[in-house]
Protein backbone atom coordinates (compact mmCIF):
# COMPACT_ATOMS: atom_id res chain seq x y z
CA UNK A 1 0.00 0.00 0.00
CA UNK A 2 1.13 3.52 -0.57
CA UNK A 3 2.01 6.10 1.85
CA UNK A 4 -0.70 8.93 1.26
CA UNK A 5 0.06 11.03 4.54
CA UNK A 6 2.49 13.44 6.09
CA UNK A 7 4.82 12.53 3.30
CA UNK A 8 7.30 15.24 4.33
CA UNK A 9 7.87 13.96 7.89
CA UNK A 10 11.44 13.76 9.82
CA UNK A 11 11.17 10.04 10.43
CA UNK A 12 14.53 10.11 12.77
CA UNK A 13 12.40 12.07 14.95
CA UNK A 14 8.97 10.13 14.43
CA UNK A 15 10.40 7.18 13.07
CA UNK A 16 9.65 5.02 9.59
CA UNK A 17 6.37 3.47 8.77
CA UNK A 18 7.69 -0.59 8.24
CA UNK A 19 3.98 -1.95 7.50
CA UNK A 20 0.60 -0.36 5.76
CA UNK A 21 -2.24 -1.78 5.56
CA UNK A 22 -5.82 -0.45 5.51
CA UNK A 23 -6.71 0.75 8.77
CA UNK A 24 -3.44 -0.62 10.20
CA UNK A 25 0.00 0.84 10.61
CA UNK A 26 3.52 0.06 12.33
CA UNK A 27 5.75 3.07 12.94
CA UNK A 28 9.42 2.07 13.91
CA UNK A 29 11.18 4.53 16.21
CA UNK A 30 15.05 4.07 16.67
CA UNK A 31 15.95 6.44 19.76
CA UNK A 32 18.96 8.59 19.73
CA UNK A 33 20.89 10.92 22.15
CA UNK A 34 18.79 13.94 20.47
CA UNK A 35 15.83 12.72 22.00
CA UNK A 36 17.01 12.69 25.88
CA UNK A 37 15.52 14.46 28.59
CA UNK A 38 18.35 14.06 30.82
CA UNK A 39 22.23 12.75 31.89
CA UNK A 40 20.75 9.70 32.25
CA UNK A 41 19.27 8.81 29.10
CA UNK A 42 15.58 9.42 29.60
CA UNK A 43 13.97 9.82 26.17
CA UNK A 44 11.64 12.85 26.38
CA UNK A 45 7.35 11.41 26.18
CA UNK A 46 7.49 13.73 23.11
CA UNK A 47 9.40 11.32 20.97
CA UNK A 48 7.57 8.43 21.59
CA UNK A 49 4.01 10.23 21.47
CA UNK A 50 5.06 11.73 18.09
CA UNK A 51 5.41 8.02 17.16
CA UNK A 52 2.66 7.31 18.19
CA UNK A 53 0.66 10.00 16.65
CA UNK A 54 2.55 9.10 12.91
CA UNK A 55 1.53 5.51 13.21
CA UNK A 56 -2.12 6.71 13.90
CA UNK A 57 -2.45 9.24 11.08
CA UNK A 58 -0.72 6.60 8.56
CA UNK A 59 -2.99 4.33 9.81
CA UNK A 60 -5.82 6.53 8.19
CA UNK A 61 -4.22 7.19 5.43
CA UNK A 62 -5.22 9.93 3.75
CA UNK A 63 -3.61 13.55 2.75
CA UNK A 64 -5.79 15.59 4.75
CA UNK A 65 -6.26 13.70 7.93
CA UNK A 66 -6.01 15.81 11.51
CA UNK A 67 -5.37 14.71 14.87
CA UNK A 68 -8.70 16.10 17.15
CA UNK A 69 -7.89 14.86 20.41
CA UNK A 70 -5.67 11.98 22.23
CA UNK A 71 -5.78 10.87 25.19
CA UNK A 72 -2.20 8.26 26.17
CA UNK A 73 -0.24 6.46 28.85
CA UNK A 74 3.11 6.34 29.36
CA UNK A 75 3.09 2.46 30.69
CA UNK A 76 7.54 2.22 30.82
CA UNK A 77 10.14 4.68 30.52
CA UNK A 78 12.29 5.01 27.16
CA UNK A 79 15.98 5.28 27.25
CA UNK A 80 18.00 6.50 24.36
CA UNK A 81 18.76 3.56 21.99
CA UNK A 82 15.65 1.55 22.61
CA UNK A 83 13.84 1.05 19.29
CA UNK A 84 9.99 1.20 19.73
CA UNK A 85 7.48 0.20 17.67
CA UNK A 86 4.21 1.50 17.56
CA UNK A 87 0.84 -0.60 16.36
CA UNK A 88 -2.15 1.60 15.14
CA UNK A 89 -5.62 0.27 14.37
CA UNK A 90 -8.83 1.85 13.44
CA UNK A 91 -11.35 0.90 16.11
CA UNK A 92 -13.84 3.20 15.16
CA UNK A 93 -14.83 4.86 11.25
CA UNK A 94 -17.64 6.98 11.03
CA UNK A 95 -17.19 8.35 7.81
CA UNK A 96 -14.50 11.52 8.49
CA UNK A 97 -14.00 10.38 12.07
CA UNK A 98 -11.71 8.03 12.87
CA UNK A 99 -10.76 6.80 15.91
CA UNK A 100 -7.58 4.62 16.33
CA UNK A 101 -5.60 2.88 19.01
CA UNK A 102 -1.92 2.53 19.62
CA UNK A 103 0.00 0.36 21.19
CA UNK A 104 4.59 0.89 21.52
CA UNK A 105 6.65 -1.63 22.68
CA UNK A 106 9.63 -1.94 23.33
CA UNK A 107 10.37 -5.95 22.50
CA UNK A 108 7.53 -7.50 24.11
CA UNK A 109 7.32 -4.94 26.98
CA UNK A 110 4.33 -2.45 26.12
CA UNK A 111 5.38 1.09 27.04
CA UNK A 112 3.03 3.36 25.33
CA UNK A 113 -1.09 3.24 24.84
CA UNK A 114 -2.71 5.85 22.92
CA UNK A 115 -6.44 6.50 21.59
CA UNK A 116 -6.78 9.11 18.67
CA UNK A 117 -9.56 10.81 17.25
CA UNK A 118 -8.72 11.93 14.01
CA UNK A 119 -10.67 13.81 11.19
CA UNK A 120 -10.48 13.38 7.67
CA UNK A 121 -11.34 16.80 5.54
CA UNK A 122 -12.03 17.58 2.25
CA UNK A 123 -9.42 19.86 2.21
CA UNK A 124 -5.66 20.73 3.77
CA UNK A 125 -6.13 22.25 6.68
CA UNK A 126 -4.21 25.29 5.92
CA UNK A 127 -5.93 26.08 2.33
Amino acid sequence: MQQNTHLNINTSLCGKVTTLEKGYAEVLLHTTQQMSADAEGLVHGGFVFGAADYAAMSAVNDPFVVLGASSSKFLAPVKVGDVVLCKAVIVSDKGKKKVVEVEAFISDKIVFTGEFTTFVLDKHVLA
